[in-house]
C-alpha cells in the first residue's frame, strides 16, 4: 500500500504534473531469476530483488565494473549488488531516517558485518556532500534513501546522470518516490520500469 504524504514538494509535483504528458511506466517482468553468490542473513524489504540484478543488468546490456548505492543501512542489498559488480561504493549517514525503524548508529556494526566482502566500500556521508564532489561515472546506481520527493528527486536526478542505469527503492510503499521517479524519467528523457514486488523497484534507461 502506498504511503500518503504531506510533503509540499510531492504535492506541488502531483499538481505540476497535471499539465504535463503523462510518464508511461513500463511493467519490469524478469524472464530469468538468479540469487546472488553471497548475501547477508539479515531482515530486509529488499529481499527478492536480489533475484532479478542479474536480469537487469542482461537485458540493459549494463557493463558490471562499477556501482555506487544511496542508503545501505544493515548492508543486505549492498552485499547483493557486490556479487555482480566488480566494485561497490555503499553511501549512507548509517543513522537511520524519519521512516526507518531503526534510528541509533550502525556504522560500525554494518561496517563489520561487510568486512569479508572484499569488493565493497563503505562511505559515510550524506548523499548531499557526496553528489557535490563525484563526477564520476556508474554502470548502476541504486538509490534508497528518506522516502521525500525533494531528496529521491535531488539524489535520483544526479544519480541518472552519472549512470547508465539507476534503480529506486520503495516506488510502491512510499507516493513521494514513484512521483520522483517519473518526474526524473520525464525530465531526462529516460524509460521507466517498475518492479511490483519487494515494496517496488523504480528502474530507469
Amino acid at each position: 500500500m502506498l504511503k500518503p504524504t504531506l510533503e509540499r514538494e510531492y504535492w506541488q509535483a502531483e499538481f505540476a504534473s497535471l499539465k504535463k504528458l503523462r510518464v508511461p511506466v513500463l511493467p519490469f517482468e524478469p524472464t530469468s531469476r538468479e540469487l546472488p553468490e553471497r548475501a547477508l542473513q539479515v531482515e530486509s524489504a529488499w529481499k527478492g530483488i536480489e533475484s532479478i540484478l542479474g536480469d537487469i543488468i542482461s537485458r540493459f546490456d549494463l557493463n558490471t565494473d562499477t556501482c555506487l548505492e544511496f542508503g545501505v543501512e544493515f548492508g543486505y542489498s549492498t552485499a547483493a549488488l557486490s556479487s555482480f559488480f566488480k566494485s561497490v561504493i555503499g553511501v549512507d549517514l548509517f543513522h537511520g531516517d524519519r521512516h526507518t525503524r531503526n534510528q541509533q548508529d550502525i556504522f560500525s556494526e554494518t561496517s563489520t558485518r561487510l568486512s569479508g566482502f572484499e569488493n565493497i566500500k563503505l562511505v559515510r556521508s550524506d548523499y548531499r556532500d557526496w553528489i557535490k564532489q563525484d563526477n564520476s561515472q556508474y554502470d548502476l546506481i541504486h538509490v534508497d534513501i528518506v522516502h521525500t520527493y525533494a531528496d529521491t528527486f535531488a539524489c535520483g536526478l544526479w544519480s541518472t546522470r552519472h549512470s547508465r542505469c539507476t534503480i529506486f527503492h520503495d516506488t510502491e510503499s512510499f507516493l513521494a518516490v514513484r512521483r520522483a521517479v517519473k518526474d526524473i524519467a520525464r525530465e531526462t528523457g529516460k524509460t521507466m520500469y517498475n518492479f511490483r514486488e519487494s515494496n517496488g523497484l523504480g528502474i530507469l534507461v
